[in-house]
């Protein structure tokens, strides 16, 4: 498994939680590292991204509610996710764009999914 994502579960309307992400020793180079949340007969959308230099991106839906972060050299990925709200109910993927050992480009790896329910 290359990705690992961690920490998903079920969590009442304004509450918090924190996703983990670990990517695997075998990526020699890791770019970005990402979250995206996908629900049932709609696309996956971009949650929030941190790039090796730690410039971050976040969807209008979830800035100033959730923070991403990054260990790089565990290379693990950090979703805190505050004041969590029913629509934030998805399936929460892991991302990395980089390179795996004796690859020559970078491409994007997808982690499982991890389940994010809010209830009221």
């Amino acid at each position: 498994v290359q990705l690992q994502a961690s920490g998903g579960g079920l969590v009442r309307n304004g509450g918090s939680l924190r996703l983990s992400c670990a990517a695997s020793e075998s990526f020699t180079w890791i770019n970005i590292m990402g979250w995206y949340r996908q629900t049932p007969g709609k696309s996956r959308e971009l949650v929030a991204t941190i790039s090796n230099s730690d410039r971050t991106n976040y969807a209008d839906s979830v800035k100033g509610r959730f923070t991403i972060s990054r260990d790089a050299a565990k290379k693990m990925a950090y979703l805190q996710m505050n004041s969590l709200k029913l629509e934030d109910t998805a399936d929460y993927y892991c991302s990395v764009v980089g390179s795996l050992a004796g690859e020559s480009i970078q491409r994007i790896y997808w982690g499982q999914g991890t389940q994010v329910t809010v209830s009221s």
